[in-house]
């Protein structure tokens, strides 16, 4: 499709994970007073159906944060889209209650996303990849917009959609040390399960896992169940897993409150809540799994049959192939080599950065001394001259500016409460603009 056919939509949605989910039941809750003329809005996923974290779907997994921190309770908590609504709809609000637990599994969340996320498939383009965003440069094209390019994941055609504003919720990019390759045999943590499905457990008999947070230290119990032939090694940077503090007054740095503290705070305030703070997220592992695995160790020493090995102050300095098996080559003071059937690099990933998408319309975009994008409080990307091709909106990437909660779901419902609220409050400007003055004043009257 050219650009001069181009379908317009009031938002575009780039991804559809969680973050543009919550904005797509925002938009639909708050604009329900424009139903004589509703927000148009369209979303693009290149999955071919929804999923988060899939491959992290542990039986044993559960969330870290309370279920009430949902799509939707923390801006509305009358919202049919709460997970209360998922669970009353499901016949099991009462077991639930009776479970006296805030901490679903992930894949009991997960069925509740995908219950949400099925209200919206008509807003939704799956398997759809978006290449590009650009002004809309034609004279006679709608003022004020954007063009996004979508390329469709299977048969590759291409097609061109304007929007007045673009949401990017892309999710984070997998990390891998430097000079490490993923392969058959090389895994990172966000393909995990489908590795290990499309893997014959009989061949895994010894097995590594990289990494010190919460998905590292879920993989290894994993594989000590699952494989109960296996040597399983958890290798670990620092002397063992650190313990996640998520006590009521550290909690609070999730609060939606805490946005504006660190936003509108002084650059001695911003670094405060790293140093302080950052062991409610970063590298760290929930109390029950840590001393399950240092349990099981404990009681593998007892018995004298040591297959859980935990190799502390421990770095992968390199990975090759040898043969049938992946060697590492660990240093801890001196190099030494441990030869695995598999090895899952749980170390985490790369945050959001919408610079590929805006090519050379990136500089068009404001940055700080750092380099970063300059955001404004809603989320938005700060221009140097006003907004004359529509606005960029992101989700994740605005650690800098936003505080901890940038990608994360415990501010998820707030924080696309407040980016709909933007676009609604943009348009509803635009739209008294577009009438004759005379309907003007009688408006703002």
């Amino acid at each position: 499709m050219d650009a001069t056919s181009a379908d317009t939509f009031d938002v575009v949605g780039i991804g559809f994970g969680p973050s543009n989910l919550s904005l797509a039941v925002a938009l639909e809750e708050l604009g329900q007073g424009s139903s004589g003329n509703p927000v148009s809005a369209l979303f693009f996923e290149r999955q071919d159906d929804f999923g988060w974290h899939r491959n992290m779907l542990l039986p044993s997994a559960t969330m870290q944060i309370s279920f009430l921190k949902d799509l939707a309770t923390f801006r509305n908590p009358t919202s049919k889209y709460s997970f209360v609504s998922f669970l009353h709809g499901a016949g099991r609000l009462a077991r639930f209650v009776n479970n006296q637990d805030f901490f679903p599994t992930r894949r009991e969340f997960h069925q509740y996303l995908e219950w949400v996320a099925a209200g919206f498939r008509h807003q939704v383009r799956y398997s759809h990849e978006v290449t590009a965003i650009r002004p809309v440069t034609d004279p006679a094209g709608p003022h004020g917009c954007l063009e996004v390019e979508v390329r469709h994941t299977g048969d590759r055609s291409v097609r061109v959609v304007r929007a007045r504003n673009v949401v990017v919720s892309t999710g984070l990019a997998p990390r891998l040390p430097e000079n490490v390759a993923r392969d058959e045999r090389v895994w990172h943590s966000s393909e995990f399960l489908t590795k290990y499905r499309a893997a014959d457990p009989a061949r895994l008999n010894s097995v590594a896992v990289v990494g010190a947070g919460q998905s590292a230290a879920e993989i290894t119990r994993f594989f000590h169940d699952e494989l109960p032939h296996a040597q399983v090694y958890s290798v670990i940077p620092s002397y063992g897993y650190a313990l996640a503090d998520d006590t009521p007054f550290a909690n609070q740095v999730f609060d939606p409150t805490a946005v504006d503290d660190y936003y509108f705070g002084t650059d001695s305030a911003r670094q405060a809540f790293w140093d302080y703070h950052k062991n409610t997220n970063y590298s760290v592992v929930d109390d029950d799994v840590i001393r399950d695995l240092f349990r099981r160790s404990y009681d593998e020493a007892v018995s004298g049959d040591q297959r859980l090995h935990f190799l502390n102050l421990t770095r992968v300095g390199a990975v090759e192939r040898v043969g049938e098996h992946t060697r590492l080559t660990l240093t801890r003071g001196e190099a030494r080599e441990l030869d695995v059937d598999a090895v899952v690099f749980a170390t985490g990933y790369h945050a959001m950065d919408p610079a590929r998408l805006l090519g050379d319309y990136d500089a068009h975009f404001l940055r700080d001394a750092q380099g970063k994008h300059q955001i404004a409080r809603d989320y938005r990307l700060v221009t140097a001259s006003g907004e004359p091709h529509g606005r960029v909106y992101l989700q994740g990437g605005t650690e800098h500016t936003h505080g901890l909660t940038s990608s994360l779901l415990s501010n998820l419902a707030t924080r696309s409460g407040e980016i709909a609220d933007s676009i609604l409050g943009f348009r509803l400007i635009e739209q008294e603009l577009e009438l004759p003055a005379d309907e003007r004043v009688a408006t703002a009257g």
